[in-house]
């Protein structure tokens, strides 16, 4: 499996977007050079999940996004996406890899050290660990983190490591300089006015840091 080579994780969430189309949304995000996005409409039926997906589907591969399908392995075999991500408390890493092989992606979503060692452990590629801010829709998983905290958990872990919740342009800086090797993003562009014009800034600025 090649390594990850994304800095900006797109998490989509259909109910943010104002009334616009999830789909169109993620359109403009890959216009300004999103390079990977999660499906996460878990509410949806199985078979709204796939019909939502196909569609999302049919905008990465124009842009040459990866496909990232949460929590759900056959909808990810499916679709023959390029990656699956699971919930600290979904199948072990090891029993996805044995039903996906070796070419896709796996990242797991933690919320501690310990979860974020598991998933190294079992052969995850990479990590998101959150909430690192306080944000409404993390709240369920306790008060946030904070820098130091994801600091620590990087200097004690080889994974990649990305951050979420109440990540926005802001935070950048202190979030690339505690070693995030990226950020996970939801509502800082799922709901902005102008995604192409947000998507753009956001990479802008990330790729300056990285530079």
């Amino acid at each position: 499996m090649p390594s990850v080579d994304f800095k900006l994780y797109l998490v989509s969430d259909r109910t943010l977007t104002s009334g616009r189309s999830v789909v169109q949304v993620i359109d403009e995000a890959g216009e300004a050079g999103v390079s990977a996005v999660q499906f996460r409409e878990k509410d949806l039926s199985p078979r709204a999940q796939l019909k939502l997906a196909l569609e999302i589907q049919a905008v990465t591969r124009r842009h040459q996004m990866k496909l990232f399908i949460n929590d759900r392995i056959d909808l990810c075999l499916a679709l023959d996406a390029e990656g699956l991500h699971l919930p600290a408390a979904g199948l072990p890493v090891s029993v996805a890899r044995k039903m996906l092989g070796d070419k896709k992606w796996i990242g797991v979503s933690c919320h501690c050290l310990e979860e974020v060692e598991r998933a190294e452990a079992e052969g995850a590629d990479f990590a998101v660990l959150g909430p690192i801010y306080e944000t409404p829709s993390k709240r369920r998983f306790g008060p946030p983190l904070g820098i130091d905290y994801f600091h620590r958990v990087r200097q004690a872990s080889a994974i990649p490591l990305y951050a979420i919740g109440g990540i926005h342009r802001g935070r950048l800086q202190e979030i690339f300089g505690a070693g995030a090797d990226g950020v996970a993003i939801l509502s800082e562009i799922i709901s902005a006015d102008h995604v192409r014009t947000k998507c753009q800034d956001l990479l802008r600025q990330i790729a300056a840091m990285a530079s």
